[in-house]
């Protein structure tokens, strides 16, 4: 059953079923059937009515319920869907609920990279030289009312952006993206909006747009001379009193930055990533605040304003359209102005409904373009590649993924004070099903190698640090009296105090070397913490003061696993790209896999110094 068929009833009981994160049923009740139309109704202090924002965020160019690298439908753990597809079907019922000229439908960001799909029309066709972004061709018939830009916006460079900006039927928000010399926003920064109200004034919404100001370091080829990115607070600052004094009776912020404050890039700018709770409580004036970017599940948070006192409501609904926000602002007409009396928010459910049949039928030629482009070829390899045995050897298939984060990283560093410290990378054998056939590859056999969204970073560690780092790795090791013969699961997946099931793959990971080798044994017949042995780079003992860059992925450098160091060792790379977008680009520009140029013996497992056997 399509969302086209469903009966108003039907939508009600779709609303009651979807709603999360709190009692089970959304948190304000429908609007009257007098308020749908547009009616004012009086309570005791004078006329009310009720505004609701619709919001989705970090859709990062999922339009389906589907998983382009596996070739099938999106699922996860937590059961999960995905797709702006499905977040439009939500969009409608509440419109029905609400009545669509109450409502007003944003976004708060990062639209256009993420998938195959949003690859295609940046890369492969691009829509600078004419073709249709699916992502535009959606949202525009969805109706969305204003978009934030989000830092992966800039990916692609300002040419790419200003063209779906063009396609776009509704404005491209940011009011903190502003021109290198002038100073003045480059996108518009606010857009009023007006809901009428049968027989009194109609409420005028300001909607404000605000982007991480990360952009600066994540892009800085695509905006360094170009754009910069000032402080979301210091920038609000500024254009919520704009507002207010253009008429504005109620200021909607959606905001590219999350709410829990902190910088994946620590002091490197003065103005911080994540900072939509310090926006709540900083600015006077706003009413609710839109969040995106953190990927986080947060219904409704109510955030006091340290100036006037009143609660700011904040909601962010998830990402890749998995949570749709549904945020009720009540207003009374108070001395000839609205004023917000009281708010509430809630999250729907993309699990609990079909797609939007209208929406997936327009997109579906894009996306059978894209299917088409991840099963094609894109290179060849003279030899085989397999993960199967990567978590006990040395091979391949991990010393592929370190040589090209290597690289990157390397790439990046030239010309900063970094540019000659030797590099290293880390990978995770993660995937023991990933091969590379020989011969010819695609796309999806490359993107096998790496299953997970993780983005590059790259720090600087010591050689003190490595060999920490490699401690802890090793934990992942059952220790063992002698060298066997054993088979695998006798010596991989240890249980230790952080992992009482047994130490997950992803959580070993394997050092490399990218302009010259790093050699090491781990010595699982010592205990946990002495197992690293000979350590050496490019054949000399590592010194404990030995400076090194680390390619190492974002989930590490956030903490993921527990790894020594990693935390507040300094970042001097991070563009917030996607390594398996990095390999398979890799392998379209060098059209060629040559495993024996870049694979050598550089670790192995020893026992007492001899040489494990595993079997099986």
């Amino acid at each position: 059953m399509t969302d086209s068929t469903l009966s108003a009833a039907t939508r009600r009981q779709l609303l009651t079923l979807a709603a999360v994160g709190g009692a089970g049923v959304l948190s304000a009740p429908a609007a009257s059937a007098e308020d749908r139309h547009g009616h004012g109704h009086h309570g005791p202090h004078g006329c009310r009515t009720r505004v609701t924002v619709l919001g989705t965020t970090d859709l990062h160019g999922n339009v389906y319920n589907w998983n382009y690298f596996a070739n099938t439908a999106y699922s996860d753990s937590k059961g999960n869907q995905i797709g702006v597809a499905k977040a439009a079907t939500l969009i409608k019922a509440v419109r029905e609920e609400r009545g669509a000229d109450r409502c007003i439908t944003l976004d708060a960001g990062d639209t256009i990279q993420g998938t195959p799909l949003a690859y295609y029309y940046a890369k492969i066709d691009p829509i600078t030289k004419g073709a249709k972004h699916p992502m535009a061709v959606a949202m525009n018939a969805i109706g969305y009312d204003a978009a934030a830009l989000g830092n992966h916006e800039y990916n692609y460079g300002l040419d790419t952006l200003r063209a779906f900006e063009r396609q776009c039927r509704h404005p491209l928000l940011s009011a903190n993206s502003v021109d290198w010399n002038t100073g003045r926003p480059v996108f518009r920064p606010y857009v009023m909006k007006r809901i009428k109200v049968r027989g009194q004034k109609p409420v005028t919404v300001g909607i404000l747009g605000l982007v991480t100001p990360g952009v600066a370091i994540w892009d800085a080829a695509n905006v360094e001379g170009k754009v910069k990115f000032p402080g979301i607070v210091e920038q609000a600052k500024v254009m919520v009193p704009r507002m207010k004094r253009e008429g504005a009776d109620v200021v909607v912020v959606s905001c590219h930055s999350g709410p829990v404050p902190g910088s994946s890039y620590g002091d490197a700018l003065p103005f911080p990533e994540n900072a939509s709770t310090q926006l709540a409580q900083e600015v006077p004036d706003i009413d609710a605040i839109l969040v995106g970017h953190a990927h986080l599940e947060v219904a409704q948070q109510l955030v006091k304003n340290t100036v006037t006192g009143r609660d700011v409501l904040l909601s962010e609904p998830l990402y890749w359209g998995m949570r749709v926000s549904v945020m009720d602002l009540d207003l009374e007409l108070v001395r000839g102005r609205w004023r917000v009396t009281g708010s509430q928010a809630s999250l729907l459910n993309a699990n609990t409904v079909p797609e939007d049949a209208r929406i997936a039928a327009l997109v579906r030629p894009a996306h059978e373009k894209v299917l088409t482009y991840v099963n094609s070829v894109i290179g060849a390899s003279t030899a085989a590649m397999s993960a199967a045995t990567s978590r006990y050897e040395d091979t391949a298939a991990m010393d592929f993924i370190n040589l090209v984060q290597g690289q990157a990283v390397k790439d990046a560093l030239v010309g900063t004070p970094q540019a000659d410290l030797p590099v290293l990378s880390i990978a995770a054998p993660f995937n023991k099903d990933a091969a590379i056939p020989a011969g010819d590859v695609t796309v999806r056999d490359v993107a096998g190698l790496y299953i997970f969204d993780n983005t590059l970073l790259g720090i600087t560690m010591t050689g003190a640090e490595v060999k920490a780092y490699l401690e802890w790795s090793a934990r992942y090791f059952k220790t063992v009296p002698n060298a066997g013969p054993f088979t695998p699961d006798q010596v991989t997946n240890a249980v230790t105090d952080t992992a009482p099931n047994g130490t997950p793959d992803y959580n070993y990971d394997i050092m490399g070397g990218l302009d010259a080798p790093l050699t090491y044994a781990i010595d699982i017949a010592q205990d946990p913490g002495s197992r690293i042995v000979g350590l050496a780079y490019d054949g000399a003992p590592v010194a404990d003061g030995d400076q090194f860059v680390i390619a190492i992925n974002n989930y590490r450098q956030s903490g993921g696993g527990n790894f020594p160091g990693v935390k507040t060792a300094p970042v001097v790379y991070n563009r917030q790209v996607e390594i398996r977008q990095l390999l398979i680009d890799w392998v379209t520009a060098k059209g060629q896999i040559d495993p024996p140029s870049f694979f050598s013996q550089d670790w192995e497992l020893t026992a007492n110094g001899e040489s494990v056997v595993i079997q099986g």
